[in-house]
């Protein structure tokens, strides 16, 4: 129903109150309604009503189609299971023929004569049948009949060739699997079987029947009669349901074996209704399909419908083009209140001063931030005329020449900076904007003028300049050189006083600073251009850290610590910036404290010699002493004449073996003690041990020490100095025998261990392992915390640089050394010191010999 117009709509008299009904809510409710409202209620009622006739319509026709559906879909299933029920009667029929023939096989023993006659009859009135053959128990055919061929003669073999003679096609078990599956099928089960679907070797979509044959001694073969599925549909479903439907044969997966398909049904149409049954009593998966399709229905056909639904749409649509106009107009007056209360609420959120004057000079209209800028109402602005209660007092002449300018239209486009008085009679600087009020006309009717308070933003502006000041002075007293340069443009635009002074306002001298890389690696490797670069975003490169190097400079004789990275600089451009700090005095006092080390290590190796030197004396004693004896044995014999040439050349021979001996001696301790440059080289572990244990040997033997080694084979070569690696390994030797002898530790634990090999560590990967075990008394555990301090010895006239040397030694090889007391329970036994040095994996193992592992005292 249409609801009236608002002017139609009763008023109530005025009576005694009554009970709220629904007509007098409805109409309460309606009275709260805007005119609008109610103008869009009122041509929604026509609407409405048109749209519930319709709705009706479409679903009586829903529910007439819907009736008509599902008769279309009962049509289906009774039809298929007519055919079902055809194909089933007419199977079972040709079974019970097949199965009295084979009865009379059996029983009678027919011959191959009588049985092709009982074929003949039997395969003859039915088209469906393609052959029906006897096949004995070892697979041969006795007889076969069939619609094209004669009988074969009886014990020919199923898997000849089939282009032997033309019957050969009709071959019953044929080289299909499901033939030879349904034979064996029968002859297990003794009862009546059909094969699943397959294609003989005529091209026929067919299936098989097996009737088994069985005697006294069992099973006796089978009669097998083979249908046509094609032909079989083609004379088993009426005309009469093709004309209405389509039926197919398909397997349980829904392949397509054949279909017989109604005159008035397109095979291309997509049925609607599909019904599947099985086909008893094949089964074997063989499904019977019914399909139903779509068919035009004379309710949709009828004219009556059709104008009903015409005149519906038409006059919805009338109604839907009223409704859209009156919407529009709603929309229209809805956007313009929408736009004024934009317009308002955005004059009276901005911080910007607005005010409006007309050609006269009078203000006609200011916003909320103007009002709050000045300290003025609106009502006391609104109005006024120059001089204007903003305006300062004291430079009222100086406004009145701006206010003249501003009305012939000469206010310049940057705006105007000036100062304006607040209502407290403070004042604040402000810049004022002009331009021109047109009409819709195009008449100019004013001047519009924004305000924008800027005493913050100037603040602001002279703090940064204070600041800018003060950065540049503290730039420009750096000892350190500082310049930025343009990564485009390659120029200048940077450098503090120390720059200036160094290298003045040459921009050459940043490049050699930064080694000739001004142009970052992502630029340089993408081979682009710097005009290119300008457009690349700058963020991961200004966010990537500094890049660090030292650099000599000849020009000015000097080290320079150079840091570089790229920062962005004011007009948005890449730029690098550098620091160059001198570091002349620190290059001098670290080049000092190398010669100092190297100092250092050789008086420590002397000092070792010096404390060596009576062993050493004595072992050179030996061979000295062998010489002199056996030069005056010579001189005494070869006076008394009774010695011969032989005799004399064993003799010099055993002298001359001495004399090396003893130059052996002098060799490696002028190797050990010689002053040289330290060198890391490719150092085989061998060399190294064998070289400490010759002159260790000495030591040993003077204070009665046993020293075992145990070094293993095929050790990597290391990255090291062989002489100090060797002055370490001594100086831990000689402790430790010192330390026995000091002890005067008796002869059962006055022994030396000395392990080399090779250990992996998580923290230093894989190293070769020093390990030097003593029987010593060990050391308390204060004295193992400070062991490798300068200066700090176990000895009472020991200096303390040894074990200290040792560490630093080690360290500067990337090596570890530590020192630890070995326990029995809670008795020390004696002390191990252990240091590792990495392995270089590029180099070869070494494979030396070992040296002897045993040295005892004499």
């Amino acid at each position: 129903m249409a609801f009236p117009a608002p002017h139609h709509v009763p008023t109530p008299s005025p009576s005694a109150p009554q009970a709220d009904t629904p007509n007098r809510l409805f109409w309460r409710w309606w009275r709260k309604q805007s005119p609008s409202q109610q103008d869009r209620y009122a041509t929604l009622g026509p609407l409405v009503s048109v749209l519930l006739f319709l709705a009706v319509i479409i679903a009586a026709f829903w529910y007439l189609r819907n009736e008509e559906l599902e008769r279309e879909q009962e049509s289906v299933k009774r039809d298929t299971e007519v055919v079902q029920q055809q194909l089933r009667l007419r199977l079972i029929e040709n079974q019970e023929h097949v199965q009295r023939l084979a009865r009379d096989v059996n029983f009678k023993a027919i011959s191959v004569e009588q049985f092709m006659l009982q074929a003949s009859d039997f395969v003859r009135p039915r088209p469906e049948v393609l052959s029906l053959s006897w096949v004995q128990a070892n697979e041969q055919v006795k007889a076969v009949r069939t619609t094209l061929t004669l009988s074969l003669e009886s014990g020919q073999p199923i898997d000849r060739d089939p282009l032997e003679n033309q019957a050969d096609h009709y071959t019953p078990l044929h080289k299909a699997p499901e033939t030879r599956q349904a034979f064996a099928q029968a002859r297990e089960r003794n009862q009546p079987t059909y094969s699943q679907p397959f294609l003989n070797t005529a091209g026929i979509k067919a299936i098989q029947l097996h009737l088994p044959m069985m005697d006294r001694q069992g099973f006796a073969g089978a009669l097998i009669a083979e249908y046509s599925l094609e032909t079989l549909m083609r004379h088993q479903v009426p005309q009469e349901i093709l004309q209405r439907h389509a039926m197919s044969l398909v397997r349980a997966d829904g392949d397509l074996i054949t279909s017989s398909v109604g005159a008035v049904t397109s095979r291309s149409a997509k049925p609607s209704f599909v019904h599947d049954v099985i086909v008893t009593p094949i089964g074997n998966g063989l499904l019977l399909r019914g399909m139903g399709f779509k068919t035009s229905s004379s309710l949709v056909g009828s004219t009556l419908f059709w104008m009903v639904v015409a005149l519906s749409l038409l006059t919805v649509w009338t109604l839907v083009g009223t409704l859209r106009h009156m919407r529009r107009r709603a929309e229209i007056q809805k956007a313009l209140v929408q736009e004024t209360n934009f317009r308002r609420a955005m004059e009276n959120s901005m911080l910007t001063g607005m005010r409006t004057i007309d050609l006269e000079g009078r203000i006609t209209y200011v916003n909320p931030a103007f009002c709050a800028m000045t300290g003025f109402a609106e009502h006391e602005l609104i109005g006024a005329r120059p001089p204007y209660p903003y305006w300062p007092r004291d430079r009222i002449d100086e406004f009145h020449r701006m206010f003249q300018q501003e009305l012939l239209g000469r206010s310049p486009t940057g705006g105007v900076e000036l100062n304006m008085e607040r209502r407290d009679g403070s004042q604040f600087d402000a810049r004022m904007y002009v331009s021109p009020l047109i009409d819709a006309e195009g008449n100019q009717t004013g001047w519009m003028t924004s305000v924008t308070n800027i005493t913050e933003a100037k603040r602001v502006r002279d703090q940064l300049t204070a600041a800018h000041e003060r950065f540049t002075t503290v730039l420009e007293g750096l000892d350190a050189a500082v310049s930025v340069m343009s990564v485009q443009r390659g120029e200048m635009l940077f450098a503090n006083r120390s720059y200036r002074i160094w290298f003045g306002g040459n921009p050459e001298a940043h490049v050699q600073l930064t080694g000739g890389q001004v142009m970052p690696d992502e630029v340089i490797d993408g081979d682009e251009s710097v005009d290119h670069f300008g457009g690349l975003p700058t963020q991961k490169l200004t966010d990537a850290g500094s890049d660090t190097h030292e650099v000599y400079m000849d020009n000015v004789q000097k080290w320079f610590d150079v840091r570089a990275r790229y920062v962005q600089w004011t007009d948005g451009n890449l730029a690098q910036m550098l620091i160059a700090t001198d570091i002349s005095a620190r290059k001098q006092a670290e080049e000092a404290a190398a010669r100092q080390a190297e100092k250092s290590q050789f008086t420590s190796r002397l000092i070792t010699m010096g404390e060596m030197a009576s062993t050493v004396a004595h072992e050179l004693n030996q061979p000295l002493a062998a010489i002199s004896n056996y030069c005056s044995g010579m001189i005494s014999r070869v006076q008394a004449g009774n010695i011969d040439n032989e005799q004399l050349v064993g003799a010099l021979e055993k002298t001359s073996r001495q004399a090396q001996r003893a130059g052996q001696i002098i060799h490696r301790i002028r190797q050990f003690v010689k002053r040289s440059e330290p060198q890391r080289q490719p150092s085989r572990v061998r060399d190294i041990t064998d070289a400490v244990l010759e002159l260790a040997v000495f030591e040993m033997k003077r204070r009665r020490v046993t020293l075992n080694s145990t070094v293993a084979n095929r050790l990597p070569t290391i990255m090291a100095d062989p002489i100090l690696i060797e002055q370490v390994l001594l100086n831990l030797l000689k402790n430790a025998a010192e330390a026995i002898d000091s002890a005067q530790t008796p002869q059962s634990r006055r022994h030396i261990d000395l392990r080399v090999q090779q250990r992996y560590f998580e923290d230093q990967g894989d190293v070769v392992e020093f390990t030097v075990s003593d029987g010593g008394p060990g050391m308390r555990e204060d004295m193992l915390a400070r062991l490798f301090e300068a200066f700090h010895s176990t000895k009472a006239e020991g200096l303390g640089i040894g074990l200290s040397l040792c560490r630093s030694i080690i360290e500067s090889h990337h090596g570890r050394i530590k020192a630890e007391n070995i326990y029995n329970g809670q008795m020390v036994m004696g002390c191990r010191f252990t240091f590792t040095l990495p392995i270089d994996n590029c180099d070869e193992a070494d494979t030396g010999l070992p040296f002897p592992t045993d040295l005892l005292a004499e």
